[in-house]
């Protein structure tokens, strides 16, 4: 037997087998705390590279948009409340190429993490896979009912639910691989905008 033939054996007989989630229930108990989720997010989050609103309701969210962008660029909406844009549901079925000039994609999350910033969004709330991705800035929407203190927390919510892709996303699209120079929007949106409804 060649040694390519007694590697791919090996590999074969030592299959990862399904496993069960493990319990965080003990984790949980031992991070948990509500001590002000709003304030620890906000912290965390700007210290990540995003902007943070807190704010009354989507009027605001409007106004402070207004300022921001010019009216002529293109924004993409995810929510039906911001009906000034267009609705993602309503280009959904156009060519990904089609978004390459997305200046705004705003979008709901619901479920955010104080501990580390992070936006849980799934292929529901994106409607179009690639839109928090391709778009120039990224807006997201969240209740502060929806942010949990850990990972941990975070965890429990997603790992029995049901979606076909999901993903984290904290702050703007940031590297330092190059010469460990900080670039952001190397490869994704140039800025996280982060609003937060009572």
């Amino acid at each position: 037997m060649s040694s390519r033939e007694n590697i791919l054996a090996a590999v074969k007989a030592n299959q990862f087998s399904q496993a069960d989630l493990p319990c965080l229930e003990v984790l949980s108990t031992l991070t948990a705390t509500n001590d002000n989720l709003v304030e620890k997010y906000k912290t965390i989050g700007s210290a990540g590279g995003s902007f943070i609103y807190e704010v009354a309701d989507y009027a605001a969210i409007q106004n402070i948009l207004h300022k921001e962008f010019k009216p002529s660029v293109k924004i993409i909406s995810g929510i039906k409340e911001m009906n000034e844009y267009t609705y993602v549901a309503d280009v959904k079925h156009e060519l990904s190429h089609s978004f390459a000039d997305v200046e705004l994609c705003i979008l709901w999350s619901g479920l955010g993490v104080a501990e580390n910033g992070a936006l849980w969004l799934t292929e529901e709330d994106m409607t179009v896979r690639v839109l928090p991705f391709i778009a120039q800035h990224l807006a997201v929407v969240i209740s502060k009912t929806n942010l949990v203190p850990t990972m941990a927390q975070a965890y429990e919510k997603i790992g029995n639910a049901t979606y076909g892709y999901g993903a984290f996303i904290s702050g703007p699209s940031k590297t330092a691989d190059i010469e460990q120079s900080l670039v952001i929007g190397a490869h994704g949106p140039r800025s996280l905008s982060v609003f937060i409804l009572p």
